[in-house]
């Protein structure tokens, strides 16, 4: 989710020929390609931050949090009351975190909340570094500053500031509390308040993961599908039915 978030999340607007050439590759997910044309132009001018934040978002979808990190870091370094770019690089460690020892990754657990506190407290709206600190309250164990209490308090700012996405949060968080009834309820609501496609896989994968109810989770995706026409949902939805064929 947190990565969703992360790589989701860019206002980059930029009329120059060459960085809409390059905006399309990445917009069509040839990031290898994108990457190719980003780069000669940060060679050209390593002062532009779009071309910078760019990088970094192709590093994140590769996986390579590390480098990502490298990239917001210059974008924070020029603009340090940027939310947006305090969410990122926070986001990033976050996500590099993940990879890292254990030890490791306590080491820099003060700097993630750090940048993604100071993201939300920058930008009152701002809904994604939100969603990522009760994402991370939930998953942290106690002993080191998890606190359901303080998860489900940023669930409910989101759902002040977008009711959809506090819907999902609080979902999240009754999954890990293994709260499942309570899960389907959030996802419902969900689905209900804005209907976009996570919200439907939110819920069908519930029914289909965690109550193993094959079919019901078959009737979510397909209502899914006729709204939104995803091809890789359509291929999803033809797994499942040859499942259910197979089960049966």
């Amino acid at each position: 989710m947190l990565l969703t978030l992360l790589l989701l999340t860019s206002t980059i607007v930029c009329g120059q020929p060459a960085f809409a050439k390059a905006e399309q590759l990445y917009r069509a997910e040839q990031y290898d390609k994108a990457q190719a044309s980003f780069v000669k132009m940060y060679e050209q001018d390593s002062d532009d931050l779009k071309v910078i934040e760019r990088l970094g978002d192709i590093a994140g979808h590769k996986k390579d949090f590390a480098t990502a990190m490298i990239y917001y870091k210059i974008l924070l370094e020029n603009q340090p009351e940027d939310a947006h770019y305090n969410f990122k690089y926070g986001g990033a460690m976050g996500l590099y975190a993940k990879s890292c020892s254990k030890f490791q990754a306590l080491s820099m657990l003060d700097d993630i909340k750090m940048y993604l506190k100071r993201a939300a407290r920058l930008n009152p709206n701002h809904v994604e570094s939100r969603h990522a600190l009760s994402q991370l309250y939930c998953e942290l164990p106690g002993i080191v500053g998890g606190s359901i209490k303080k998860s489900r308090s940023y669930a409910n700012e989101l759902l002040k500031l977008s009711p959809v996405d506090g819907h999902l949060a609080h979902g999240f968080i009754d999954e890990y509390e293994e709260d499942y009834d309570k899960a389907l309820a959030s996802y419902n609501k969900a689905v209900e308040t804005g209907g976009s496609l996570v919200t439907y896989r939110k819920l069908a994968a519930v029914y289909q993961d965690k109550f193993k109810n094959y079919k019901k989770a078959l009737k979510i995706l397909k209502r899914a599908q006729q709204k939104h026409q995803d091809q890789q949902l359509a291929l999803d939805i033809a797994a499942l039915e040859t499942q259910i064929l197979i089960s049966e």
